[in-house]
């Protein structure tokens, strides 16, 4: 990614962050780098575009934050565990931003990264071809749409944080059986 995309984009992100995503726009992205309204659409084209950049960059942080283990391979079942959590930290640190997740179609080559990732670990696990596309979209549904839910109000809030963390944990255990349930009847 170009280095003034990138500023521009983490501006913009940064704004959604502070102010929310209707405070957005060219005009205040720009102010924030710096230029003219104009002078951001090479850049990032217009604010179609720049949302689509928000969600190539919530992608890449989100592909920086899974792929930051190094070392021997870990089992698939830690790797969707781990998947699962950064989805739900990425919508903690960017409530606003988040939901374009939920509500963009992919849009360039980082946008397919969590698709990606999780199609590998459902592949790993030993799903069978044909039933991955269907399985990576009811694991993604429930991860994006919980995070989602839990940053926007939209789902009933625990008692306690630690509630809250019990219960999505044991979300993830139940993905984890979904799959290893998947494996054995196909």
């Amino acid at each position: 990614m170009d280095d003034k995309r990138r500023l521009i984009l983490d501006q913009a992100l940064a704004l959604v962050d502070e102010r929310g995503l209707g405070a957005m726009s060219m005009r205040a992205v720009a102010e924030r780098v710096g230029l003219t309204s104009m002078a951001l659409y090479p850049y990032v084209g217009g604010k179609d575009a720049l949302l689509d950049g928000l969600v190539d960059l919530l992608n890449l942080e989100l592909g920086a934050e899974v792929g930051g283990e190094r070392g021997v391979e870990p089992e698939w079942p830690h790797r969707l565990r781990a998947l699962g959590r950064a989805v739900r930290g990425l919508a903690t640190r960017h409530p606003g931003a988040f939901p374009l997740l939920l509500n963009r179609s992919a849009a360039g080559a980082a946008a397919s990264w969590l698709t990606a990732a999780l199609r590998a670990i459902l592949h790993d696990a030993g799903v069978p071809g044909e039933h991955v596309p269907r399985l990576s979209r009811m694991i993604l549904a429930f991860l994006l749409g919980y995070a989602t839910g839990e940053v926007t109000g939209g789902l009933p809030a625990p008692a306690t944080t630690e509630d809250g963390h019990a219960e999505f944990e044991a979300d993830l255990a139940d993905l984890v059986r979904l799959v290893e349930v998947a494996v054995r009847v196909a």
